[in-house]
């Protein structure tokens, strides 16, 4: 077996270029999104019209969900935007 064939399928990340494994790849539902950022479900809606929130991904038409990794991201910027705002 090919090298090739034995990794995981690659899917690029429409924000920052990156590469991902679909592996890796997990959508979250709205519940673990608002227990990860402590965000309610209003407010969660609300930042994404002011765009400062990652958009959902419709599954369906009564279903969406957002990637794991723009969840974590968002996190980390809030972490790293805290973290320089304290150093200054």
């Amino acid at each position: 077996m090919s090298q090739a064939t034995k990794q995981a399928p690659m899917l690029a990340d429409a924000t920052s270029g990156d590469s991902l494994h679909l592996q890796s790849l997990r959508l979250l539902r709205l519940p673990e999104v608002k227990a990860r950022t402590g965000y309610s479900r209003s407010e969660v809606y609300r930042r994404i019209a002011a765009g400062d929130f990652p958009a959902p991904v419709k599954l369906g038409e009564r279903a969406s969900a957002w990637p794991e990794h723009e969840i974590n991201a968002w996190c980390q910027a809030r972490i790293a935007a805290r973290d320089a705002k304290a150093a200054t």
